[in-house]
């Protein structure tokens, strides 16, 4: 069995390089899951993830934290069998499991060869239909829980990241922690576990993607397996708009040696009529490290900070577009002054035609070499699974990334990017 999981890893190491070329099939299951497919005979290996809108956007202030902690319970055992029973049965077969959480969605991941897949993906079955959300573990789990945020409550970056959500999205769940709160975790029951996957984890708002060595009927049948037997909810709530929030200042004293500054709104959502100028745009900014506008105006120029660097992160509504640093506490002014001026020039005045050209070449040079393996690749198209992204989204970005003008990349930002509306959180500093 070692010897298997080793040849396993090592097939998985040296896959073949793929293009982002891809064909990728789509199509629905019969009680209404979305099914992403692509087809890879290069190794013996099939790859399938499986998508709920069910991430923490879901929580509201009452139950924050019951989507997480679904999640996270999900492989604790399931249809009877216990957590090691679950675990021991996937590592019989080589099969490897996963989950994932944010803010819009929770997933779960299996990987197994091809000459497994009828196996792994019965157990898989069980984990997505039948988890058991036993007492015992969640009162084990919730004092984990208790113990990380207590910690994280002490620690500089983590309050100002939740400060932070909390000033620019407000009453929206967005603006929620995650993870939950020491309150709201200590009031979660089982039941709430059983309502919260009965209502979010269900057939016709599942995404499951597959990748590997499988034909389509194969592929079919996996995906209709995974998809029959889910709850049906055909009146699951939408995701509230994101409403603007009055911009605010906070000041969070603290014993950091180094103040920590946030600065930022809600911007961009997925499938943004805007994304890619501004996407384009802010890799000039502040994306692409030291090459960027900001790193070279606040480190090169002043040598305030080590580092410095600006962000979209869009979601299923808007996302937060973020500005970050760490400098020293007297000095956090300057930096906050220059973040603003940068900014505003950007905003003015676009990239050069030279800085604009370096950001193309530095976000297309790499592209295809983002779909070296199996993983990779059903990694990008759960993405597009999930938000809901044309068929030929990776086919076209590079050629959209390449179209983006100057011109575009102003009109873009001034359009979209307001300081007027700018909220920041600095921690480490006195408060005013």
């Amino acid at each position: 069995m070692l010897i298997n999981r080793l040849v396993f890893l090592f097939i998985l190491f040296f896959s073949s390089f793929v293009s982002a070329d891809l064909d990728i099939q789509n199509w629905k299951t019969p009680n209404g899951s979305k099914v992403y497919f692509v087809e890879s005979h290069s190794l013996p290996v099939v790859d399938v993830n499986v998508m709920f809108s069910a991430g923490s956007v879901r929580d509201s202030k009452e139950t924050n934290g019951v989507a997480s902690m679904t999640n996270h319970l999900m492989f604790s055992g399931s249809a009877g069998l216990d957590e090691q029973e679950l675990m021991n049965s996937f590592a019989d077969i080589g099969a490897q499991v996963g989950s994932n959480f944010n803010r819009d969605q929770s997933s779960f991941s299996l990987r197994t060869l091809s000459e497994e897949k009828s196996a792994a993906i019965k157990l898989f079955k069980l984990v997505l239909h039948k988890p058991n959300f036993d007492k015992e573990i969640l009162e084990r789990e919730a004092k984990r829980y208790v113990a990380n945020i207590a910690q994280a409550e002490t620690m500089p970056e983590a309050i100002a990241t939740k400060k932070f959500m909390k000033s620019i999205y407000g009453e929206h769940p967005y603006g929620l922690p995650s993870s939950g709160t020491i309150d709201s975790i200590n009031r979660i029951k089982t039941s709430s576990l059983k309502k919260f996957f009965k209502e979010y984890y269900v057939a016709n708002q599942v995404d499951i993607v597959i990748v590997g060595d499988i034909t389509k009927d194969e592929a079919e049948t996996i995906a209709n397996d995974i998809s029959n037997g889910l709850p049906v909810n055909k009146n699951i709530k939408a995701i509230p708009e994101v409403k603007q929030v009055k911009k605010q200042e906070t000041r969070i004293s603290h014993p950091a040696k180094q103040a920590h500054l946030y600065y930022g709104v809600p911007i961009m959502k997925r499938n943004d009529p805007d994304f890619f100028p501004l996407y384009v745009g802010n890799h000039v900014l502040g994306g692409s490290g030291f090459g960027s506008r900001l790193t070279y105006e606040i480190r090169e120029k002043k040598g305030l900070v080590y580092s410095v660097y600006s962000y979209f992160m869009p979601l299923t509504k808007k996302g937060p577009f973020e500005v970050a640093l760490q400098t020293s506490k007297g000095q956090v002014d300057e930096a906050m002054g220059l973040i603003k001026a940068t900014i505003q020039d950007f905003i003015d005045k676009g990239p050069s035609e030279s800085e604009l050209q370096a950001s193309k070449d530095n976000i297309t040079g790499g592209f295809a070499l983002r779909f070296g393996s199996n993983q990779k690749i059903m990694n990008y198209v759960s993405m597009m699974a999930f938000y809901n992204y044309p068929l030929d989204y990776l086919k076209t970005y590079t050629n959209k990334v390449n179209a983006v003008t100057v011109d575009q990349i102003k009109s873009a930002f001034k359009k979209r990017v307001d300081l007027n509306e700018f909220s920041t959180v600095i921690v480490g500093v006195d408060e005013r």
